[in-house]
């Protein structure tokens, strides 16, 4: 999958492939584009099956959502994950309950 490259975009991927949803991910220059694009390798199962089953955006521009460390839950009871957007970067639920960070919770991925 190719995309416009932000570092919004890159910390999400940076999360997906440390949780495991990505094989890899890099950076590409485009002659055509004049903006760098972000190219994710999707992770597929043994029989062809994907790994992201479902992805649900929670935040958006109109209605922003905002989530104290406390108050992150683990998604599908902890087979998911939630990417929240803190001070310290793009992190994933986990990472952001165990440094007690909260942030903007960005979507749902299980």
């Amino acid at each position: 999958v190719q995309m416009p490259l932000s570092k919004v975009k890159r910390g999400v991927a940076e999360v997906l492939k440390r949780e495991g949803y990505i094989w890899d991910f890099g950076e590409e220059e485009d002659e055509e584009a004049p903006v760098k694009q972000l190219r994710l390798d999707l992770k597929y199962g043994p029989n062809g099956e994907r790994v992201i089953q479902h992805i649900q955006r929670v935040s958006t521009p109109g209605n922003r959502v905002y989530a104290p460390a406390k108050s992150l839950r683990p998604v599908l009871n902890g087979l998911g994950i939630s990417i929240v957007s803190t001070s310290r970067g793009v992190l994933s639920d986990r990472e952001a309950r165990k440094k007690n960070i909260g942030g903007e919770a960005l979507c749902e991925i299980g």
